[in-house]
């Protein structure tokens, strides 16, 4: 068997790695592929549509932060994904992989939205209260009707999530054909200025009226305040409270949680109530504060994107909002660079999607390497 051929070890195999990484490691693998999606799109821009890349780096992070036409929208669409993901962390952490953010936040819009449309003559204290809770009460009910199925009869809770928001879809699209009548479009509700009496009931920042151009005076403001409260609120919860570790006990071992007395089925029904809840107040703070009206496009998807952001801050809210405004940054400015390069170099709109797919794509795949290692493989000399 001399003339057999040697078998060579492959040139490198892939390990999960054995302890896990120190916080700062791990961060900079993270940057490091950042740089390289940098490197990569700059490249790419450069040779196909002749755009410096630091000019198109210029103008991305002008689109995304410079000036309060382009900071504002930032600040208030990452508030957004953070109140979302947010609101995913505590399911997420006990390992219930609730893809219903986007149902949950939809049918809590759609309850404001109908206080607002029904009850515009309520004084607008009163009336946003309503919307308030009645945004709540339903975000929770669409959160906890999985939970009870997945407590009592184990069924597949990604599924089921995934289901319950093609039902909210429809629920808002049936309520939008009623409310919108002749029309082609329902519009902003309560927008007649003539009819004084329901004026801009239900808009936020009704709250304030009077007070004029005072520095609170702001519905983007305290949209922003509030859901970075929620976020602080939840962090404080999985971190610091007695339900909070119940959750932490839950996601490493349901086994486990139940040998130290832990009901799984409490914890998992109270937790997607909380979850639903807070998309609930999203939806209300949403249509209150910045649509003041319903469709199903006021998620604007960030039901499925808050699901990365929470994935990515290994359920941390405080994290989360840092991956909120990066993510938001790229979208805005990568769309004011078709705005800038489009008359000049043909720039299409459809590679602006492509630029922010290749970031996410590197961030994303960066936690491949943080939890797998490269073994390549020893030479001769290493060998002996």
């Amino acid at each position: 068997m001399n003339d057999a051929k040697t078998i060579r070890e492959p040139l490198f195999h892939i390990t999960r790695r054995g302890t896990p990484l120190v916080w700062w490691k791990n961060w900079l693998i993270r940057i490091a592929a950042f740089f390289a999606a940098l490197l990569l799109i700059g490249i790419g821009v450069m040779l196909l549509f002749k755009i410096n890349p630091f000019r198109l780096y210029g103008a991305m992070f002008e689109g995304a932060f410079v000036g309060s036409n382009y900071l504002v929208p930032t600040l208030k669409t990452a508030a957004k994904l953070l109140c979302l993901a947010a609101a995913l962390a505590p399911a997420f952490k006990m390992r219930f992989w609730n893809i219903g953010a986007e149902g949950q936040m939809l049918i809590g819009g759609v309850v404001a939205a109908y206080f607002m449309h029904d009850f515009p003559t309520l004084p607008n204290g009163l009336l946003l209260l309503l919307m308030a809770v009645g945004a709540m009460a339903a975000g929770a009910i669409w959160g906890v009707i999985p939970a009870i199925f997945k407590a009592k009869y184990e069924t597949n809770e990604t599924l089921f999530t995934l289901m319950m928001n093609y039902v909210a879809i429809n629920i808002v699209n049936y309520f939008v054909s009623i409310w919108k009548g002749d029309k082609v479009f329902i519009g902003v509700l309560n927008s007649n200025f003539r009819d004084a009496a329901t004026y801009e009931k239900g808009y936020f920042r009704r709250i304030w009226q009077g007070h004029g151009g005072s520095w609170f005076a702001n519905e983007d403001l305290w949209y922003i305040v509030i859901i970075v409260i929620v976020a602080a609120l939840v962090y404080f919860y999985l971190k610091k409270t007695k339900q909070g570790y119940e959750i932490a006990v839950v996601g490493d071992s349901q086994n486990t949680a139940r040998y130290a007395g832990i009901s799984v089925g409490k914890v998992v029904i109270r937790t997607m109530l909380i979850s639903g809840l807070i998309c609930g107040l999203c939806g209300f703070l949403t249509v209150s504060s910045q649509t003041h009206t319903i469709s199903t496009g006021i998620t604007g998807g960030y039901g499925f994107t808050a699901i990365i952001v929470a994935w990515m801050s290994k359920f941390n809210t405080l994290t989360m909002a840092g991956i909120s405004i990066l993510i938001v940054a790229l979208e805005n400015g990568s769309k004011h660079v078709f705005d800038a390069f489009y008359s000049t170099t043909g720039f299409p709109e459809s590679a602006s999607a492509i630029i922010v797919g290749v970031f996410m794509l590197f961030i994303v795949g960066s936690e491949f390497f943080i939890n797998y290692k490269l073994n390549f493989r020893k030479s001769e000399k290493e060998a002996k």
